[in-house]
This record gives C-alpha cells, sequence and structure tokens, in this order.
C-alpha cells in the first residue's frame, strides 16, 4: 500500500496540503494518513478528497501518541511515499513574560514531534520518496518577542538540512518550507496573550495556497529549502550576509516602531 502521511491536517497548511496533494496524486497512491488532534475537523476534510483517508486523531505533544502510531506502521507496514510534518504551532511575547508550558509545548510539538515522527516513519520510506517539515523564515535568525518559536523552527531547518544529505544514498529528499507570516489560524494562537509584535510582520503576509504550492513544486524538484514570496527570500540572503548583531539592533528598533 502507497499511502502519503500528513501531522497538523486538520488546519492550515497542514490541511491545504493534503488537498493539493490530493489533486496532484491521481494515480500511485492508495491513502492518505491523516494525524492531528481534532478528529471532526479530519472527518471533514476525509469527506472532501478523492483518496481513502485514514484519521489518526491524537495530541503530538503526547509521547503516547507515538506508539499509537507506531503500531499501525507496524502492523500495515506501507510504502511512505512522502512525508508532511505540518504540525506546530508559535505564541508571541517576551519569554519572561509568557506561559512557560506553553513555550515548552512549542518544543515538545515544534521539536519532538517532528523528529520523532520522522524517525518512526522513515523505516516505511523506500527509495525517492519525499520529506516536507514545515519549519519558518524565523529560523533564519535569532528573533525577539518570538525567542523559543524561532528556536525551535532553527531546529527544524538545521536537522532537515543535515538528514537531507544523510539520505541522498536513498535517494529520499527532505525540503524545509520556510515561509513568512502566513494566514492561517495560528496567528490567533500566537497573539492570544494580547501581544502586538506581529503588526510590523503582517505587512508580509502570504495566502496559505500559494505558500503550498512553492512547497510542493520545491519538493518535486528535490529542492532542499522552499522560501516563498521575493521579500523573505531577501530575508533570508540578508540574514546570511548581515551579522547577526546588527540584524537584532534593527529588529529592536522596529519592535519600538510598533
Amino acid at each position: 500500500m502507497n499511502i502519503i502521511i500528513v501531522t497538523g491536517a486538520s488546519s492550515g497548511m497542514g490541511r491545504e496540503t493534503v488537498r493539493q496533494l490530493d489533486k496532484i496524486y491521481t494515480t500511485g497512491i492508495d491513502e492518505f494518513w491523516l494525524i492531528a488532534r481534532r478528529r471532526e475537523r479530519l472527518e471533514e476534510l476525509a469527506a472532501t478528497l478523492d483518496h481513502k483517508a485514514h484519521i489518526i486523531d491524537c495530541d503530538l505533544s503526547e509521547e503516547a501518541s507515538f506508539e499509537k502510531i507506531k503500531l499501525e506502521l507496524e502492523m500495515i507496514k506501507p510504502d511512505v511515499k512522502m512525508l508532511v510534518n505540518a504540525s506546530g504551532y508559535g505564541i508571541t511575547g517576551d519569554f519572561t513574560e509568557s506561559d512557560l508550558n506553553k513555550q515548552l509545548g512549542m518544543i515538545k510539538v515544534n521539536c519532538f514531534a517532528l523528529t520523532y515522527m520522522t524517525g518512526i516513519v522513515l523505516p516505511y520510506m523506500p527509495n525517492g520518496a519525499r520529506i516536507i517539515q514545515y519549519a519558518s523564515s524565523a529560523a533564519f535568525l535569532p528573533q525577539i518577542g518570538f525567542s523559543v518559536y524561532a528556536a525551535t523552527k532553527a531546529y527544524v531547518l538545521s536537522f532537515s538540512e543535515s538528514l537531507n544529505s544523510e539520505l541522498k544514498d536513498r535517494k529520499i529528499t527532505v525540503t524545509s518550507v520556510c515561509p513568512g507570516p502566513v494566514d492561517t489560524e495560528f496567528f490567533g494562537i500566537a497573539e492570544e496573550n494580547g501581544s502586538s509584535d506581529f503588526a510590523f510582520k503582517k505587512f508580509f503576509m502570504a495566502e496559505e495556497d500559494k505558500v503550498v504550492k512553492q512547497a510542493l513544486l520545491d519538493s518535486y524538484h528535490r529542492k532542499p529549502v522552499s522560501v516563498y514570496s521575493l521579500p523573505m527570500k531577501a530575508f533570508r540572503y540578508l540574514s546570511m550576509q548581515v551579522p547577526e548583531e546588527i540584524m537584532l539592533k534593527a529588529m529592536e528598533k522596529i519592535k519600538e516602531w510598533d
């Protein structure tokens, strides 16, 4: 059985990725495995797909969830043609003024869960398969008022680029998707503490369908990093050319204007 696994499939870019892949793969894929906490949303999505969908409702911040997924993989032994790790969230605001449990939760979901999923799925991926890891342009540079989130996404980018090199012999490509602000439910969660740290960033807001389309295209072309929009590509270039100290001082000034 040939399958595609998508985490975070109940909303945002995870859900949009499922929708677009469903249209792209007219043949060759037998089933989508949809993973997220909210079963009702997964069922609603599954009802719209042309492909058969297998729903696994679980919370990836809990380690027991991975035992459930591992068991299903061991029983069915599918060929996983693509793994998409889209599960994750962010909380904005200064670290000392934020809920510590929510900050730690970001590390669990954005780093631990993504790594765990990748590790348990890779043994079932044939040569030539693909992995898409949703990171963020926040991975390019430390982010004032978004420190833990940016650090988790820097981890995703670093891990994915290294893994992409390690898997070359198996011809498995790992593509890190690093968009800027995207118009999804993410912002409602990120700003729930009332912070306005995103005020400036919202000028660069992108539409999720366009970001996902670019991500899938870059994955198809076996690119290690996918960055949507000229402003974010420019930001990536600047982050590589300008010393971090200068960039951080610039962000301090921008935050004062907000």
